[in-house]
């Protein structure tokens, strides 16, 4: 700890920091532009300015800039010192000398860190007449806009884009003054997080494009806190709409999640709630369920009967109440209290996680390796904290892409040790970054083909997943004699298993990454013995594990059978009425396979957001709230259970829509079926009820936000200078309604209530405080800047179901006999991507302009034996139906596979034998 003295105040604050990083984590107010809490110091700027004094004594002192100045013991300085207010003032006349001054029209206007550090230095006067220097801008692709002219010169793009994310097609150009932030020439950011470059970027150079088509201002945008749910991560973002629309989302600060940062399918995959093909009524078809694996695309309107809710829910009833047995199949993607629902519609017998049986037992197995604790579980911040990272099977950028930026920081934080050891402290970005000289932790991958991070690696193993899991087994081995042996070891994977468990075993706090996805059970297993077996050397070691999608380790804890088994059973006349909540059952098994079950049943019933074909199936379709319309709590990756809060009232701009939560559609009409009288079910009851009748789960009711404002005073969803809300509905009457009311949260759809930064609090909608309306606005709700909320990080862990560490290791039987390539098959696996291999992501324009095309990817060899060379097309059956994709020729996939991106074929496709042909063979 450290004593400073500013302006006369003394202050305690952590020795380690610079003054500036000091003061802002008091609530002291100091101007700065290249300075980030996650990037660190570069003195670019000039902008944070202070006057240093020796000591209290001395009366003239010298001007310093705060961001490269330690805060170290008796301290002097001055922030309201009338020379540094001087030399700040003309500090920030200098950049604006080539500025267009055009706020109007800037996407950034009332959201822009320029605009506040003007006024905070008190810049007000335009004295540059002469000819301002233009810039061409740069395309840079379908998801951020480009206005060079607006730019600075603070570097804190490049210091992002290239040093934290790990980009590489995006860098600065020029000298002195003219200077060009962009590509060397125009063409898509390649980096998956090169959306942030909107929130970082202090000025508008850097926007989000996909909010300029309909923009709003950020004062007139409502929010709501809310989670990502295009991944396991579980992100925490800011959704803003206005006119019933989301307009753009914006990330939520968490100290233990994401920081500041999200990827790019999380900040821009939101487009589905938008869509103008979404249903918004309960549709019923008038002449019974549609027959064949082309009914979806075949509906007449006049097929389609458009119900309100009450005629809606008798129809159901009647449906489902002539049924023999009704099956409930769930979904991954939508929260826990609707499972929970659509559980006590149809009983836990039969309950279908909606899971394909391949991915299920690997969710299974791995709620298994955590419930017996043998390491714990890190959190992502966490994460960064580690100094030996093993990933086996997984490909994290496009997993669990923010998991991949905190790896990338583990692995990077070596230089941040060695300039400890010499003094120099961590928040000297170019010292600590020339000092390292490319040194690392040790990073090992092991997948079937090239990563983002293999940049970094120590090493990175292109195997089979067979061969991952032999290695896995190998390594436990390595660090365990008693783990079981891998019988006929080729010399080379025993070399790279010998030189693994010697690094994780040499480092303080390792940590190993697996997960499912690529639908491995041998993986899971040798992930478990490398896990028993660090246990049993006594390390401080983390174990993280990857899941595939938002709620799929909640689902998990929940329980339920496999959809294989929920098809079958109709499919064989065991049940004859479905019931399918937020899932489409076409992406997740084969289309025959799909179209025989729903053929066979008499009665289904369909609950989504999006128009799926298995909704297009559906006689009766029930209008289903997206996550910007409901509340509800979902399970991330680490076992964190988080609620999202309701965005908006999709009624209010659209009064004719009959959307509603899927956990309150459930319930009622669960008492239509039992004809009871029924009050509506509230969020709470609806959490509560999902808590107590699965104890794995209860830990979710620690989720919920227990700071309360004095009075009744709720918080404020909009920003106090939200405008227009009187004439939003003009076009649809004159008179204005009752704002909609919201029991179920602490939050009003309105401006009135509170949205400052002085109370402690989890669940923050928007940062905005005074004199802070930019992204920056952060650092005013955290303890200290860069720490965590004052009111604590949201989310609670759930304890799942503890099994007992007996220490036993997996059986040697379940060790994988090596990978053998056959002459006329390939194994095909279905790789993560992105953008688009994620259901509802993919339906966002932006997000399916950004994905590429569909491919299968071959080794150079079997590519020759193919007699096939890059962009042919191959045609191949997978269950019983043909596909023709284009090859791309894979120079590090290992021979005898194919893969194909997810988001093409349904999931279960991972791991069979297909033939492949030319098609034109």
């Amino acid at each position: 700890m450290a004593t400073i003295h500013v302006d006369g105040s003394a202050y305690d604050v952590d020795g380690s920091d610079n003054l500036l990083h000091a003061c802002l984590s008091l609530g002291l107010d100091i101007p700065y532009f290249c300075w980030h809490p996650a990037t660190g110091s570069v003195g670019a700027c000039r902008q944070c300015a202070v006057k240093q004094y020796k000591d209290e004594d001395d009366t003239q002192g010298k001007i310093v800039m705060s961001c490269m100045t330690p805060a170290s013991d008796n301290s002097w300085i001055s922030i309201d010192d009338e020379e540094a207010h001087a030399f700040r003032a003309r500090i920030t006349e200098w950049f604006m000398t080539y500025h267009p001054h055009d706020c109007p029209v800037c996407a950034e206007g009332g959201h822009c860190h320029l605009q506040d550090m003007t006024v905070m230095t008190g810049h007000s006067r335009r004295r540059y007449r002469f000819t301002k220097r233009t810039h061409h801008n740069q395309y840079l692709g379908p998801l951020v806009a480009h206005e060079m002219n607006r730019c600075i010169n603070c570097y804190r793009c490049v210091h992002f884009y290239n040093d934290y994310a790990g980009g590489e097609d995006f860098g600065v150009y020029g000298m002195n003054n003219n200077l060009y932030f962009g590509r060397h020439q125009e063409g898509v950011l390649e980096s998956p997080f090169a959306g942030n470059l909107s929130e970082v970027c202090p000025t508008g150079v850097f926007t989000d494009k996909t909010h300029t088509k309909h923009y709003t201002r950020k004062w007139d945008l409502q929010y709501a806190p809310s989670v990502c749910h295009q991944c396991s991560v579980g992100c925490n973002t800011s959704p803003g709409e206005r006119y019933g629309s989301v307009r753009r989302i914006e990330n939520r600060y968490n100290g233990e999640l994401n920081g500041y940062f999200l990827c790019d399918r999380g900040r821009y995959g939101h487009d589905y709630v938008n869509r103008d093909d979404r249903p918004r009524q309960p549709e019923w078809k008038s002449e019974g369920k549609s027959e064949g694996k082309n009914a979806g695309h075949s509906d007449r309107d006049s097929d389609v009967m458009h119900l309100d809710v009450d005629p809606a829910l008798d129809r159901g009833a009647d449906l489902l109440r002539s049924a023999r047995r009704i099956i409930g199949i769930g979904s991954p993607r939508a929260s826990l209290e609707s499972n929970h629902q659509l559980m006590a519609l149809v009983g836990k017998d039969n309950f279908s996680s909606g899971i394909a049986a391949g991915e299920q037992d690997c969710l299974e197995r791995m709620a298994a390796i955590e419930a017996a604790g043998a390491l714990a579980t890190p959190t992502p911040r966490d994460v960064e904290r580690h100094d030996a990272v093993l990933v086996l099977g997984e490909d994290l950028m496009h997993s669990a892409a923010r998991l991949a930026l905190n790896v990338r920081q583990a692995v990077l934080s070596r230089r941040v040790a060695l300039a400890a050891e010499r003094g120099i402290p961590e928040w000297n970005t170019y010292a600590v970054n020339t000092l390292a000289q490319g040194s690392h932790h040790p990073l090992y991958i092991a997948y079937p083909t090239a990563t983002e991070l293999d940049g970094i690696s120590a090493e990175s193993l292109r195997l089979a997943p067979d061969d991952i899991a032999r290695l896995g087994f190998a390594i436990a081995h390595e660090i365990d004699a008693e783990a079981p042996a891998v019988s006929e070891l080729d010399d080379a994977t025993r070399a790279h298993a010998s030189a693994v468990a010697e690094a994780l075993l040499a480092a303080e706090r390792p940590l190993v990454i697996s997960g499912g996805s690529l639908e491995s059970p041998a993986i899971l297993d040798a992930t478990h013995s490398i896990v028993r077996a660090l246990a049993r050397r006594e390390r401080r070691a983390g174990l993280l594990l990857v899941r595939r999608e938002a709620n799929s380790t909640g689902l998990a804890l929940m329980g339920g059978q496999p959809l294989d088994w929920a098809l079958d059973a109709v499919t064989d006349g065991h049940a004859d009425a479905l019931v399918v909540l937020e899932n489409d059952l076409y992406e997740r098994m084969p289309e025959a396979r799909v179209d025989a079950a729903l053929d066979a049943a008499t009665a289904l019933v369909v609950l989504d957001h999006q128009r799926t074909r298995t909704w297009k199936r559906a006689e009766l379709g029930l209008p289903a709230a997206s996550f910007a319309e409901t509340d509800g709590t979902l399970v991330n990756l680490e076992g964190r259970a988080q609620r999202f809060y309701q965005v908006y009232d999709p009624r209010y701009m659209r009064p004719e829509c009959r959307i509603h939560p899927s956990w309150r559609w459930l319930d009622t009409l669960r008492a239509s079926l039992e004809r009871r009288p029924k009050d509506a079910l509230t969020f709470a009851q609806a959490m509560d009820d999902c808590a107590q009748a699965h104890p794995a789960l209860a830990g979710m009711l620690n989720a919920v936000d227990t700071a309360e404002l004095p009075d009744g005073i709720k918080l404020a969803r909009m920003p106090h200078r939200y405008s227009g809300r009187t004439s939003l509905r003009a076009n649809i009457a004159v008179s204005e309604p009752r704002v909609p009311q919201d029991p179920d949260t602490p939050l009003a759809f309105s401006m009135e209530g509170y949205s400052g930064f002085d109370r402690p609090r989890q669940n923050v909608p928007f940062a905005w405080a005074p004199g802070w309306n930019s992204p920056q606005a952060w650092n005013k709700f955290t303890d200290v800047v860069g720490g965590h909320l004052q009111g604590g990080d949201p989310g609670a862990r759930v304890a799942g179901v503890p099994r007992p560490a007996d220490g036993a290791y997996p059986a040697a039987d379940a060790i994988p006999a090596a990978f053998a390539p056959r002459d006329d098959r390939w194994q095909l696996w279905v790789l993560p991507r992105l953008f688009g291999g994620e259901a509802t992501s993919a339906r966002a324009d932006a997000i399916a302009e950004r994905a590429e095309a569909p491919y299968l990817g071959l080794s150079e060899s079997d590519a020759q034996t193919l007699k096939a060379a890059d962009g042919a097309t191959l045609a191949f059956d997978l269950g019983g139906e043909p596909f023709t994709l284009s090859l791309r020729v894979d120079k590090s996939l290992p021979d005898g596979i194919v893969t194909l991106p997810a988001g093409v074929f349904p999931d279960a496709a991972s791991g069979r034998w297909v033939q492949l042909r030319r098609e034109d063979d």
